[in-house]
């Protein structure tokens, strides 16, 4: 079918229309890896009652901001999704992602400014997760577009060259026959100046119990000098990824590293979450912070500590709530406050009504919030939120009961911490 482009949407796609029916606008037709305006050739892969998903052939009218991708992977890794467009263009695509959201979702027409802060757009990221198949042959890649199949990858433009390197010297280990059958995922964390690199190690959690510190996981250690560790890992079945917390089995070297900021040292262990764009780790921090101060901060979602412990320095008191064991213990290590190991939804339930902070502030995950939460942090009465985002559409639905219980946005911030991908994270700053 030939289509004309109307907008990209969040996810990645261009949408446009099939011709309108009796009853009204046509269906809607999403279409990977193309811009807005363009024409273009589609083949239908999946039909449904209120839209279609297609593969695109060809671009008839292409836009000017159309380039060549900068990876010999893209359209088939689901890794990047804008390489085909020029990265001063990406920004523009995602504040009109985030514009549309806020609107859509939250009636909400953004009256301050929106702060867009880029990234370098290549070698950004300091973590990557890999998939690993070892029959009938080695392969270390990623999914390919659209499915769960691997796709072989030997490079990542988007990764830092660290990480890259150990790309490689897992592929030289890989077909010497030195990486366990046991092995499902691998993940590199590089810290902040991509001189130390942690390895996660993911085994099939049914073959796990024997000889748990094998000598290929000592090979791994050793191929490259800027190893500071390995840790071992049972893998988490993908339905249940997002809701367990897996447990080292067992590690060689160190079970951390430390990550130092501008503004601070961070112990990130194995297991941990922490911020994945090596050069607006600072930003972002700053976004948050910067100019805070008073009696009491709330910290939800707090993570390692990557703002509690900047903020830990001009306030008399900071909560700083987790729920993970294993970042919860590097909260605790990384800055002297409350560490309250608990989910955001159970803290507020048990201190209704007895917390007054000044700012609170939120990085939930990708789901968001949620209403009960949002209400519960509405009932804080702070005179400062700080909600920190990875996706637009739980954000703007978070925000419907915030902004009824009186907030307003003084501030909006988009800081591109993923170059290349659909992904864009938010910071908005509501007073009352």
């Amino acid at each position: 079918m030939e289509l004309q482009i109307e907008k990209l949407i969040y996810g990645g796609d261009g949408l446009a229309r099939l011709p309108a029916d009796q009853r009204g606008r046509g269906k809607r037709v999403f279409v990977p890896f193309v811009l807005e305006g363009e024409r273009v050739e589609a083949e239908t892969v999946e039909e449904k009652p209120g839209f279609v998903r297609t593969r695109l052939e060809t671009v008839a009218e292409p836009s000017p901001y159309r380039i060549d991708p900068g990876c010999p992977y893209f359209t088939r890794c689901g890794g990047c999704h804008y390489q085909h467009s020029t990265y001063e263009h990406q920004l523009e695509i995602k504040a009109s992602i985030l514009k549309e959201n806020l609107r859509r979702i939250a009636k909400l027409e953004l009256s301050p400014e929106l702060q867009i802060h880029p990234s370098p757009a290549w070698h950004y990221r300091n973590r990557t997760r890999m998939r690993v198949h070892t029959l009938p042959d080695f392969a270390l890649g990623y999914y390919k577009f659209g499915s769960h199949a691997l796709l072989p990858v030997e490079e990542c433009p988007i990764s830092s060259p660290l990480i890259n390197r150990a790309i490689r010297a897992i592929w030289e280990l890989g077909r010497a026959g030195k990486i366990d059958h046991r092995v499902l995922e691998i993940e590199c964390f590089a810290n902040a100046d991509d001189s130390q690199l942690l390895i996660e190690i993911y085994l099939d959690p049914k073959r796990t119990k024997t000889d748990p510190m094998p000598p290929w996981a000592e090979t791994l250690n050793r191929a490259l000098p800027q190893v500071t560790g390995v840790a071992l890992f049972p893998a988490a079945p993908r339905e249940m990824a997002s809701k367990s917390e897996p447990r080292p089995l067992a590690g060689i070297g160190k079970g951390e590293l430390t990550y130092q900021t501008a503004q601070a040292a961070y112990r990130v262990s194995a297991g941990s979450f922490f911020q994945t764009n090596r050069f607006l780790t600072d930003e972002l921090v700053k976004i948050v912070t910067a100019n805070r101060s008073g009696r009491t901060a709330l910290d939800l979602y707090a993570g390692v500590g990557l703002f509690s412990a900047v903020l830990s320095r001009e306030f008399e008191r900071v909560i700083a709530v987790e729920s993970s064991q294993q970042s919860a213990a590097d909260l605790a290590y990384n800055a002297p406050m409350k560490v309250v190991r608990a989910t955001v939804e159970q803290y507020l339930e048990n201190v209704a009504g007895r917390v007054r902070p000044d700012l609170v502030v939120l990085d939930p995950p990708r789901t968001g919030l949620g209403e009960r939460v949002a209400r519960g942090v509405a009932e804080l009465a702070a005179p400062v939120l700080m909600y920190v985002s990875c996706d637009p559409a739980t954000l703007a639905r978070d925000l419907v009961p915030l902004l009824a219980a009186g907030y307003r946005v003084e501030q909006a911030h988009l800081v591109d911490l993923f170059p290349q991908t659909f992904h864009l994270e938010s910071v908005l700053q509501l007073v009352r």
